[in-house]
Formats: structure tokens, sequence, C-alpha cells
């Protein structure tokens, strides 16, 4: 152990809420006040907005049983931001922390947060500076580097199966074709996790499509095809990053879509993907029952539906942060690996540049060859993170009567 740093922490949030971020942000706040030379520690509201603007709360002065609350609900606790501070933006937190006496900064975010992280702390050497940055993972999207997985996954995959898992009993009992949209611009972890949701042989998603193989309309309607001559039905789960084998985007392909504040086509929040694969089915196939849904939102915050497991590692990367800034005095971006699949978890500190402006994709083993489907290994992967009691449906088995024939 260093000699410590005597100074104040800085918390932060950043990026899109999930169901388990405020136990990182717990994490936190409780293990920086475990040491004495930390004076106070402060949480910035709507994260690097809030740096700049030195809109503080004091969280030295919250109660511990009010945060533990508090790390037990969804969303983001000190609100959050979609901003991407560029070198100047930079330059004006900097000058902040510097002027609060802040020497230890913990951003919790993906991998935009963790580019920032990485200016600012490049800043601080630049004017030798003490300053301690620590990157707190999370993102549902499950694609940052340098992880097995990411906390706020496990428990959108939680909801994702157990949607698809309500859908297919819905669907068993009317037939025709369901398609639901979900996020993962690059990734297909959380479509791919709608397959969890599946018990009996002919159990949905029938179907999944992410955004790692190209996605072909046509191959899509004689995939829908098949399966609706099998079984009557067809669910089908689609990531909303879907692309074509140029890397466009779908739904720019077939519609003119404005781009969000990173410069990023839009594809959430809207159901335009949806309708338009369900149009594209109607048309092309000539199946009348078409229904379609983009969950959007619904994943990320969803009060109910959270894995114990990816509750307690996002608590535990909270407390890792806090001692490898305090007691290694050392910056990075703590990661989880994953050295056993069935089931033990490990953390350590990369550097920020290797997660830092990053993205990582689904590993190729675990999409089928035809790639409308995912594998076994996939399911090795992702049930362990998605918590206990998942839950499953039941089918009546009792047999038909015989028909009586009049004479």
């Amino acid at each position: 152990m260093v000699d410590k740093l005597p100074g104040k922490v800085l918390v932060a949030q950043g990026g899109g809420p999930t169901a388990v971020i405020n136990q990182s942000l717990v994490g936190v706040v409780l293990e920086a006040r475990k040491f004495p030379h930390i004076r106070q520690v402060y949480g910035a509201v709507h994260g690097v907005r809030g740096i700049v603007d030195e809109d503080f709360l004091d969280l030295t002065r919250e109660t511990t049983h009010n945060l533990e609350l508090v790390a037990r609900t969804p969303g983001s606790a000190l609100l959050s931001t979609r901003e991407k501070p560029d070198a100047d933006y930079c330059a004006r937190m900097f000058e902040v922390l510097r002027k609060h006496g802040i020497h230890y900064f913990f951003y919790i975010g993906g991998n935009d947060s963790s580019d920032t992280l990485r200016i600012v702390n490049q800043q601080a050497e630049a004017v030798d500076y003490p300053l301690r940055c620590v990157h707190v993972p999370k993102t549902i999207d499950n694609d940052l580097m340098m992880n097995d997985h990411t906390p706020g996954y496990g428990s959108a995959a939680r909801f994702v199966a157990r949607a698809f898992m309500g859908v297919n009993l819905d669907n068993r009992a009317l037939g025709g074709v369901y398609v639901g949209v979900v996020m993962g611009r690059h990734a297909g972890f959380l479509a791919a996790a709608s397959s969890l949701a599946r018990k009996y042989l002919d159990d949905g998603p029938h179907l999944i499509y992410c955004p790692e193989r190209p996605f072909d309309p046509e191959r899509f309607l004689a995939d829908v095809d098949a399966v609706y001559k099998r079984h009557g039905r067809c669910i089908v789960a689609v990531s909303e990053g879907i692309a074509d084998a140029q890397g466009r985007p779908i739904i720019t392909t077939l519609k003119d879509m404005g781009a969000d504040d990173h410069g990023n086509v839009q594809l959430s929040g809207t159901g335009v993907l949806g309708d338009l694969l369900m149009d594209h089915i109607k048309k092309g196939l000539g199946i009348k029952r078409v229904r379609s849904d983009t969950f959007g939102y619904l994943q990320r915050s969803f009060l109910g539906c959270v894995s114990d497991r990816d509750a307690r590692e996002a608590r535990e990367v909270g407390e890792k942060a806090v001692q490898y800034a305090i007691w290694d005095d050392i910056d990075g971006s703590v990661a989880i690996q994953r050295p056993v699949r069935d089931y033990s978890v490990e953390y350590e500190l990369v550097p920020l540049e290797a997660v830092a402006g990053k993205t990582r994709r689904m590993d190729p083993e675990f999409i089928n060859e035809a790639g409308n489907d995912v594998t076994a290994a996939f399911h090795a992967y992702a049930r362990p993170l998605v918590g206990a009691a998942l839950g499953e449906g039941h089918r009546l088995r009792a047999p038909r009567i015989a028909s009586v024939r009049m004479g």
C-alpha cells in the first residue's frame, strides 16, 4: 500500500441507466467513507454536466440506510447525461476538480465514460496534479472490451428473457407472427438473451437476429415462412442495430432516420424497425396476423426484475474501484473476468485506453451458422448472469377426447 493521498472523492453516473447502476454508486460511496483521510464524498448531478456546473451532492452526509435503499432502486440516482466531452470540455471539468480539492474521480458508465476519464487523467498528469481516475463499468449492451460481462446486462437480459416467455405464451394461444425489437446497436447480447425463455421444442423465439451477422431481408422472409409453416406461428427477436452486408443499419435502408447527440442513427425510442419488418412480412408472405413491439427503455430500469448476481457484482465493482484508487494509487477501468464459466468472477484493473471508445461484440461461437439463432455456448455463458429463479411456463398435459361421430 502506498501513502494515502488526502482529499475529496467525486462520483458520477453517465449514459443510460440500468437496474443495478445504483449498487455501484453505493459501493463507491460506502467504501470511500471507510477511509479517514477522505474528507468528503461528492456526487455530480447529471454526470459530467454536473461537474462543469458544480452541481454536487454531499454524499458524506447521506445515511447508510437510505443509501442501501437507493442501491436496490433502478435508474441513475445521481441522474445522468448523454454529453460526450471533448478535450476543452474535459479541461473545464478538470479545473473544477482541482478547485474543489478532488483527488479521486469515479465515473460509472460505458466506453464513452471511460474515454472521458482518460482525457481528464491525461490533463491532470500534464500539470502534475495528483488525481486518481477509475472507470466503473456499466452497460446493458454488454459491449465493453476487457470484460466477460458488464453490470446491468444480467438484469436487462433477465427482463428480455421473461418478456419473451410471456410473448411465447400469448402467441401460442392465437398464433401469427410476432417481432420483438431489443436494444443493441453493435452487439446482440440482449436479443440473444431472449433464447433463455425457451422450454419446449416449439417455444419461441424461433428466430434471433444480431448485428454481428449481415441481415438479408429476403432470407429473413424465408426463415419466417419455414417456421410459420412448421408451427403455425413464429416469434422473432431482433437487435435494433441489425445491418446489411455493407454495414448499413437495416432501418436506414428502409427509412430516413435522424441521429442522436453522439452522431449515431437513432435506433432506440422508435417503433420504426418493428413496423418495417412487420410490413415486410405481411407483404412478402401474405400472413395477416403479424404484430411487433419495441422494448425500448423498458429493458433498462424495470423494477422487480433484477438479477441477484448482477446486483452483487455491480456493488463489488464500485467497491473495487475505490480500493484500486486509494489502496493502490492507480488509475484504470475495473473489469470483470470469468476464469471459470460455471461460475466465478475476478476483478482486475485494466488501462483506460483498453476500454475507451471501443466496442465488444458477441463471440462467433454464440451465433449459429445460419445467423438466425444462438447456440448452446451462448446459453452456458448467459444463463448464470440472469440470476436465480428465472421462471418457466407450463402446459396442460391432459389427453384429448376422441370426437364422437354421429351416424
